[in-house]
């Protein structure tokens, strides 16, 4: 029999990723969808430059496209949940056929009857149908660290959701290899609320104010992080988005070398205008000075409110990096630069120009947030669990990165 998962936007059917065997898989639109000019935005990389849906069908090979393949988890979060369910992480149509049902944004996937996992499936050997429904996949969420989706209680914190369908908020656990990220990124994330960048509602939680939490995460020392989702509504709408590895069709993988700021600036400004450039100026001014070297592509994501036109999605993963992984450069370029010492006000101006920017409003967002951290890092610091390691980079980049000195 030949295995099919419907796609789903929202409540909208829009085409069918076909399993060919021998671990091929074809994704194509319905016609329907494909010839309606209202139809929804499902990533900008079906766009053409003249604004027509890239409708042709494309095979891969063990992968999925790429834009499917950035909607599951990457690392130990993929091993964990393959493992969970009884598959090979690496088989890309089994795990999303596993974590359809709760996706980041609006995108669903499943049979068209609820069919349970095929035998051939997991590892030769192993049984993934049988494993599945043994099993309770409570997450799926894309990247890297564990993290759960949950819903909040009356009575205070969080709670982990008995089955995969969703929560209103992510709950990031405490890594075993880097101390205080929870505390670093909810400081970082208050800092930039301070700033005047759109962040979600934001918690610092001790473990046992997180119920329901599953076996096999293990042993786990320090606070979790939690952020409000901003992909769900209080009455458990799903809000479509995509993150930039998508927009620009490309692997998890390619995250860092595929694209620059100014590649991202440019559908920024397109997509979004004024109001979504001046965000995006705020954030890469202010995730400079913070010292965080890992904002790659799937570290910004456009939100779809109304299922057409896009917004900058609210800010996530800001982290101050260097305080575990010294670096003397960014995740990406600007445009000509990734290395702290080149961010100046000239790399501005030439973002700016070659991007087809405002070169005004860019300039002068520069300099306002350049101006409202120092202003918040001194009022807040004290007030913030902020570690020695966190403020002695923070400091040096106020030093270091040209457009900060005043």
């Amino acid at each position: 029999m030949v295995d099919i998962l419907r796609v789903r936007l929202g409540e909208r059917a829009v085409g069918s990723i076909t399993g060919l065997g021998g671990d091929r898989s074809i994704f194509t639109f319905d016609d329907d969808y494909a010839a309606d000019p209202q139809r929804p935005t499902v990533s900008l990389s079906f766009k053409s430059a003249t604004g027509h849906l890239i409708d042709e069908p494309r095979s891969t090979q063990t992968r999925l496209m790429p834009f499917f393949s950035n909607l599951l988890p990457e690392g130990p979060l993929r091993n964990y949940l393959a493992e969970r369910a009884g598959l090979t992480p690496a088989r890309e149509f089994f795990l999303l056929w596993a974590l359809g049902p709760d996706l980041p944004g609006a995108i669903t996937v499943a049979t068209q009857d609820g069919q349970p996992l095929p035998p051939g499936a997991g590892p030769a050997g192993e049984d993934a149908s049988a494993r599945q429904s043994n099993t309770v996949l409570r997450f799926s969420l894309a990247g890297v660290q564990l993290k759960f989706s949950a819903v909040e209680k009356a009575s205070g914190g969080l709670t982990v959701p008995a089955r995969g369908v969703g929560g209103d908020w992510i709950v990031k656990l405490p890594s075993t290899r880097f101390a205080g990220v929870s505390e670093n990124e909810f400081s970082m994330m208050t800092l930039a609320r301070h700033v005047g960048i759109n962040v979600p509602d934001i918690q610092l939680l001790d473990l046992d104010q997180i119920g329901d939490l599953p076996d096999g995460v293990g042993k786990l020392e320090g606070a979790a992080y939690a952020i409000k989702r901003f992909d769900r509504l209080a009455t458990g709408e799903r809000i479509h988005m995509e993150d930039f590895a998508q927009v620009f069709g490309v692997y998890p993988e390619e995250k860092y070398e595929r694209a620059s700021y100014k590649n991202i600036a440019q559908v920024v400004w397109r997509e979004t205008g004024e109001a979504g450039i001046v965000e995006f100026i705020r954030r890469i001014v202010f995730n400079a000075l913070i010292g965080n070297a890992d904002m790659h592509l799937k570290n910004w994501s456009l939100l779809y409110g109304d299922g057409l036109s896009a917004t900058l999605a609210p800010a996530y993963d800001f982290v101050s990096t260097m305080a575990y992984i010294p670096d003397d450069k960014a995740a990406l370029k600007v445009v000509r630069s990734k290395f702290w010492t080149d961010f100046d006000r000239e790399e501005l101006v030439t973002l700016a120009r070659r991007a087809g920017l405002p070169e005004a409003i860019v300039l002068e967002t520069g300099a306002q947030t350049v101006a409202a951290f120092r202003a918040a890092w001194a009022s807040e610091r004290a007030h913030l669990p902020v570690s020695k390691d966190v403020g002695e980079v923070v400091e040096k980049q106020l030093k270091v990165i040209p457009l900060a000195q005043v």
